[in-house]
């Protein structure tokens, strides 16, 4: 990048080219390079920080992406055909964290690129290329043809906004090709992880010099002039499946390891890592048409489709299913099924599978798949977060009905054991199953379990035996749970008070009562009624006994009234709390009532009146009075204590509720405040509605007297002042996790979870059985047990839970077999002509939290090396890294005996 634009220049769009004389010499090398490189950092970092020493290391301007004016939300430009502008900022951070002495690794995030100048370029792919010679061992540096086909230009306008510390950035259609400009949207995406540019060229303040003189010289220029400047893009495009950040986490090495090589076709490293063994390294780096190479290929992200790509990859490299959609799986396919999608799920999957497992394939975007998935599963269409194992149980569903062999499906009467031999029936129920149900899928994927339901009242039992695509198990909690909750008394008596507690993770909102009475000393004659506050209102009352602590989430903010049981059964007020606050919006003072602090709560009884009510909502404020010498100053405490004198006015029976509010003598001897008004109204559970006022000697409205009455009370400003509302607002979460600090390590074996799969257990109330004995239903116990075992069982850990105030993730540890699970201890045919061992091949991964979080799949791909598949990202990964608290789908082939 040359010859920025001059000063006598007076075109709106000033042009930088890659050379002086406007030609693209591909020559690495000439030494004489003159245009700018955009690179990952931490590929030029490796080579920088062992080519040059830190006196010697060249300092850069840090730019963070943030969303321009013309942003159009997360990506939507990406695949938006009618915009052809893909805009945003780069801000100018005051100091780099490259040299400002942080620790902690910068570039590693795969979100981190740097502008180098073509000699620093050429340093760095020589310093890399050699290093590669070293490891392999072969002629010196000569990489002009096999790296340039991995530098592509790429053009951008570039405008300093007015008054700005920043750069605004503009990547249009107009100026590069259809490819290039997906590849920019793809590489300049601002949605996800941060986005940060340092500029080791200089090039950037060379820019903002020639702005600032040229805005000093010509007031009247536009703040909008742009100039388009030409980047030559090297080691982003689709053929390089691994992000730079990740490179020594592939292989094995501290991430401050400078000893990297480039990275090569698939993802791997050039030097061979004696964790994965050279034999396996060479075959994963050779040529994309060695055979080696085969399956070994990522699929394009197309927008929140992780979850989709982690399932596929993972059913993609299931043995037999691949030989099977590798074959001539097209004449199986059963476009006629009343249950099937025409055959054309099946289709879809099988040419996405054979893209998959082509020699020399790169990152396949699996838009056709998605398409008819979105077609047939409305759920998956959009582009949402969705979850892997729904998507795997509608996609083995759909591909056995789209690929079932029974054309016309015979009635079959399923018929109860009636005393029978478990062998003959279990055998019947699966004949009568495969005689409707008849494809690759039930081939691989089927098993059969034992169902055994008992009545609790006449004891009949019932056996049936049904047919199973996976197992669903859940994560027994091996550890108890921290719960904080703020106490609250409805007389006034004491303050809130926050109190920790222990309680079983697995336990019931009862063992969280019983532990905080006994925490917080609860009388006899006493009752917790326990809820959650959020924005400063009861949103939920938690008064089931029976419903599960996994209903409560960490972050909310829970409290519970003591409450009287003597007078249990009388209607509850909930007094909800105003100020007014002042606001500043386009330089004009606003005020507006704003609601503050905790509800406070007490039950009507002997209450009739607005005077009444007014005086409930006085006594549950004593507890909140400020100190006197938090209202006077250098006043003797021994004299005054803190008590205001409220007194009520003589009202008619059409005056609204005022009270009174008398300050203490100051040292003085001055008078006392003049009377304030406070009015009390009627209102709706939210605080927002203002439905009528509670005047002083009227009865309490007859909707009042119902189960709750919702009191809005406005404080006047004066009002405020001799109360602490900071102590009426501060209300901790459940659970505060420190920032630095890590709760202990869940650890469960996945025995124990198919233990608990397998426990007898009563129905629940919404899963009644109807028993033909008693003609009723009951909630009869249900006891499962694996009886038929498939040739892969997939394993589907119940991390996610999901109810209709909210989803939760289990962060468990499962400590799962790799080479030896072992099921004979839980089947419960003895057929010993099959084998009862099985082999991990593939995990599907989850990490983050339920509202977002990224998908992976890891792959057992031959020679005993294990993959990682992150969307278009392939490569290597030690066996040890297998096994996670991320593990969320796991995928095992029975072992031959």
């Amino acid at each position: 990048m040359v010859g920025l634009p001059s000063e006598e220049s007076s075109d709106s769009t000033h042009r930088v080219d890659s050379d002086d004389d406007g030609s693209n010499n591909n020559d690495i090398s000439n030494n004489d390079d003159q245009r700018v490189y955009f690179v990952p950092f931490r590929w030029w970092k490796d080579a920088q920080d062992s080519t040059s020493s830190e006196s010697d290391s060249k300092k850069g301007i840090l730019y963070t992406a943030t969303p321009g004016t013309s942003y159009a939300g997360p990506m939507k430009l990406i695949n938006n055909i009618f915009n052809s502008d893909l805009a945003f900022n780069l801000r100018k951070e005051e100091e780099s964290p490259l040299h400002n002495g942080e620790n902690g690794e910068v570039g590693v995030s795969g979100r981190d690129y740097a502008l180098v100048p073509g000699e620093m370029w050429l340093q760095a792919l020589k310093w890399h290329s050699d290093a590669k010679v070293a490891a392999k061992g072969g002629k010196s540096f000569s990489a002009a043809e096999d790296d340039m086909a991995d530098v592509y230009p790429l053009h951008l306008r570039l405008s300093i906004p007015r008054e700005t510390n920043s750069l605004a950035v503009k990547i249009s259609k107009k100026d590069n090709s259809v490819e290039l400009f997906r590849r920019a949207c793809k590489i300049f995406s601002i949605d996800s992880e941060q986005l940060r540019i340092w500029d080791f060229s200089g090039q950037t303040a060379l820019y903002f010099v020639n702005e600032r003189d040229r805005f000093l010289k010509d007031s009247q220029r536009q703040s909008d002039q742009e100039i388009l400047l030409e980047l030559q893009v090297y080691g982003l495009s689709d053929s390089m499946k691994c992000r730079e950040g990740r490179k020594d986490e592939m292989l094995g090495h501290p991430a401050n390891c400078s000893s990297g090589a480039p990275v090569l076709s698939n993802g791997c490293n050039g030097t061979a890592n004696s964790n994965f063994g050279s034999t396996n390294a060479s075959i994963f780096c050779g040529r994309s048409g060695e055979a080696g190479s085969l399956g070994l290929t990522g699929l394009q992200n197309l927008g929140n489709t992780c979850f989709m790509n982690s399932a596929i990859q993972c059913l993609a490299h299931t043995p037999k299913v691949v030989d099977y959609f590798l074959g001539d799986y097209t004449r199986e396919i059963n476009p006629d099924n009343p249950l099937g999608m025409k055959g054309e799920i099946a289709s879809a999957f099988g040419d996405l599978l054979r893209k998959l497992w082509a020699p020399g394939a790169t990152p396949v975007a699996p838009r056709t798949f998605k398409s008819k998935l979105a077609r047939f599963a409305s759920q998956f269409s959009g582009f949402n977060q969705h979850d892997s194992q729904e998507l795997l149980a509608f996609l083995l569903d759909g591909l056995h009905e789209d690929l079932n062999r029974v054309k016309s499906k015979p009635y079959v009467e399923m018929k109860d054991s009636e005393g029978r031999q478990d062998e003959e029936v279990a055998d019947e129920y699966w004949q009568n199953h495969i005689a409707r149900n008849d494809s690759i899928i039930v081939d691989v994927c089927q098993g059969q379990y034992k169902s055994t339901l008992v009545c609790p009242q006449c004891k009949k039992v019932s056996v049936t035996f049904d047919p199973f695509m996976y197992l669903s198990l859940p994560l027994p909690s091996t550890t108890s749970r921290t719960m904080t909750v703020t106490v609250i008394s409805t007389d006034g008596t004491f303050q809130p008070s926050p109190f920790t507690i222990t309680v079983p993770k697995s336990g019931k909102l009862e063992d969280l009562i019983q532990a905080l009475s006994v925490a917080c000393s609860l009388g006899a004659d006493e009752t917790l009624l326990v809820a959650e506050i959020y924005n400063h209102r009861i949103i939920r009352y938690l008064e089931e006994l029976s419903d599960s602590l996994s209903l409560i989430r960490d972050d909310d903010m829970l409290v519970a009234y003591r409450l009287n049981k003597d007078i249990e059964k009388a209607p509850l007020v909930v007094f909800m709390h105003q100020q007014m606050e002042e606001q500043y919006m386009l330089g004009k003072r606003t005020s507006s009532w704003k609601t503050f602090g905790i509800p406070l709560v007490a039950r009507l009884s002997n209450v009739f009146t607005g005077s009444d009510i007014h005086g409930l909502y006085l006594k549950l404020l004593n507890s909140f009075q400020t100190q006197a010498e938090d209202v006077l100053e250098d006043h003797d405490t021994s004299e005054s204590t803190a008590i205001e004198d409220i007194s009520l006015k003589e009202h008619d029976a059409s005056s609204p509720i005022s009270i009174g509010i008398e300050k203490p003598p100051d040292v003085n001897g001055g008078s006392a405040l003049s009377e304030a008004e406070l009015q009390l109204y009627i209102t709706d559970d939210k605080g927002i509605v203002k439905e009528s006022q509670i005047l002083m000697a009227e009865a309490i409205p007859a909707a009042g007297m119902s189960r709750r009455l919702h009191v809005l009370v406005p404080w006047p400003e004066k009002y405020v002042k001799q109360y602490d509302t900071q102590l009426l607002g501060s209300l901790p979460q459940v659970f505060k996790s420190c920032f630095f600090a890590k709760r202990p390590q869940e650890s469960v074996s996945l025995y124990k979870c198919l233990q608990a799969f397998l426990m007898e257990e009563p129905l629940g109330p919404e899963d009644m059985w109807y028993c033909p004995r008693c003609k009723e239903h009951r909630q009869a116990s249900k006891k499962l047990d694996l009886w038929r075992l498939p040739e892969i069982v997939v394993i589907h850990l119940k991390r996610f839970s999901y109810n209709r105030f909210l989803k939760n993730k289990l962060e468990t540890y499962v400590d799962f077999p790799i080479d030896n699970l072992d099921l004979s201890n839980y089947i419960g045919s003895r057929n010993g002509e099959l084998s009862n061992r099985y082999m991990l091949y593939a995990v599907s991964n989850h990490y983050g939290s339920m509202g977002g979080g990224h998908y992976t799949a890891f792959v057992h791909h031959g020679g005993g090396q294990w993959y990682e598949f992150d969307d278009s990202h392939v490569f290597p990964i030690g066996l040890e890294k297998i096994k996670t608290s991320a593990a969320y789908l796991l995928f095992y082939r029975r072992v031959v005996e």
